[in-house]
């Protein structure tokens, strides 16, 4: 019986070990540092076809190759690793996968800080470009300021009430909301969007010196580990 019972206990042990993470995460290196960002289960569109293109290496070599501070800083254009293409004084931005992906708008993911969204061109149905994304460095804003983009930008749609204190505790750009699918957010390492954001650019908001990106997913026990410092009574 004692055999028995401790055998049950490491069966037990065993499937628990070999739950897969809740999350997928990436670590996103440049020489201003490195970041980890958290996928959104929420948007697996937009999740899935990161993932795809990360493990293919697609954004290792690309460029961020458009910084706003207090705004965002935006990469992944295939166009900006042709040298032909990527020579000062010609515009990069335009390049682009053959595909694009259906927005996932979702009222609980938003531009706070640190967030995660998907470029794309002026299109009716608002989907995305195939590769190219942004990571928010935003801005703090009153809550009068957050009144009048109600009224102005956001043509009357209310931000609730919980996303408000964010963005006027942390910061964001809450004029993007439901204009562009957010599909993850940084989790570590937000500092490194402050640094890049605020390099020197031209008048095309370009980085007068290249910014080279490398981007590769956490391995599933490195995903675990994330889910347990960040969740740690959810993942008990």
């Amino acid at each position: 019986m004692k055999k028995l019972f401790t055998l049950c206990l490491l069966l037990i042990s065993t499937v628990a070990f070999a739950k897969p993470p809740k999350n997928q995460y990436v670590r996103l290196t440049t020489s201003y540092g490195s970041m980890i960002i958290r996928l959104y289960n929420e948007t697996p569109k937009h999740r899935d076809n990161f993932i795809k293109l990360t493990k293919e290496g697609f954004y290792n070599g690309t460029l961020f190759h458009r910084v706003i501070q207090n705004f965002m800083i935006q990469g992944g254009d295939p166009d900006s690793r042709d040298t032909t293409k990527n020579q000062k004084g010609k515009e990069l931005g335009n390049g682009d996968l053959k595909y694009t992906i259906p927005a996932e708008f979702r009222d609980s993911l938003f531009h706070k800080r640190g967030a995660l969204g998907a470029a794309r061109e002026d299109n009716p149905a608002k989907a995305s470009s195939g590769c190219q994304f942004y990571i928010v460095e935003g801005k703090r804003f009153t809550r009068g300021k957050l009144d009048t983009l109600e009224n102005t930008r956001l043509k009357g749609r209310k931000i609730p009430a919980w996303q408000r204190d964010i963005y006027t505790s942390i910061g964001g750009a809450p004029h993007l909301d439901q204009n562009y699918t957010v599909f993850g957010e940084v989790v570590m390492g937000i500092d490194m969007v402050d640094r890049v954001a605020a390099v020197k650019r031209d008048s095309r908001d370009r980085p007068e010196e290249d910014v080279p990106m490398t981007v590769t997913l956490l391995s599933k026990k490195e995903c675990k580990q994330m889910d347990e410092l960040l969740w740690p009574k959810e993942n008990k």
